[in-house]
């Protein structure tokens, strides 16, 4: 039975959300401000968590991205009062796998949410993955156990950097578009800017160039996307 995590101060929202996954077969951990939201995330294993932008103590956004620096992947979906391109923008950036604007359909969000555990569920299994550690411009990695490491030791790298880096990897030499990139890693009914893949791809290059500023191994294809030379 999927765990889902509610981080939420309204109680109404977190009742009626609470109420509408259990119905749906999911099991149910609630939090009411950002301190304990963050502690519950960091200390237990959830399969989804919904996360309000606005909290009491720490922001959606600030815990949304010292989740992912800390290394967990668990898929996060942002509800937010706020409609702007920026705050969307920003919120894919942090490291967020959808996000749903106030007031939305109850039916949207948990489609939205069997969507997401579904590519979850459905995507290549670590032993399915090569086994195999690879070089990639700097980085040595290896996709099955979500390792990567450098020269000085361990690199830290969230699930959707190896996720892009993964596919640019399978096409290499190939161009990979930026809507491709978006379709295959987000897999969004309605996609985000091309700007965030953008700005994945400077952090992958921080971590895979020997100068980002210069790269030799994920190059610009100006109009259409990216690609691996190897």
């Amino acid at each position: 039975m999927p765990v889902i995590l509610i981080v939420e101060d309204e109680p109404n929202m977190v009742v009626g959300l609470k109420d509408n996954f259990e119905l749906e077969g999911y099991k149910v951990e609630t939090a009411r401000e950002g301190e304990s939201g963050l502690k519950k995330i960091l200390d237990n294993n959830y399969d989804l968590i919904i996360l309000d932008v606005m909290l009491p103590n720490i922001s959606g956004f600030e815990i949304c991205k010292t989740v992912r620096k800390k290394g967990n992947d668990t898929p996060i979906i942002l509800l937010t009062a706020r409609g702007e391109e920026l705050d969307r923008v920003l919120g894919l950036e942090l490291g967020a796998d959808d996000y749903v604007t106030k007031p939305f359909s109850v039916r949207e969000l948990i489609a939205r949410i069997k969507a997401i555990l579904r590519r979850r569920e459905n995507a290549i299994q670590p032993n399915e993955k090569s086994n195999k550690d690879i070089k990639i411009g700097k980085l040595i990695v290896n996709f099955a156990s979500y390792n990567a490491f450098s020269d000085e030791g361990s690199v830290q790298m969230s699930y959707k950097e190896f996720e892009i880096l993964n596919l640019l990897w399978s096409k290499k030499n190939y161009t990979v578009s930026r809507d491709e990139i978006l379709r295959v890693v987000w897999g969004f009914d309605e996609n985000p800017t091309t700007r965030t893949v953008d700005n994945f791809i400077v952090k992958l290059r921080q971590k895979v160039e020997e100068n980002p500023d210069r790269p030799k191994t994920i190059l610009t294809v100006h109009g259409i996307g990216y690609k691996i030379i190897g």
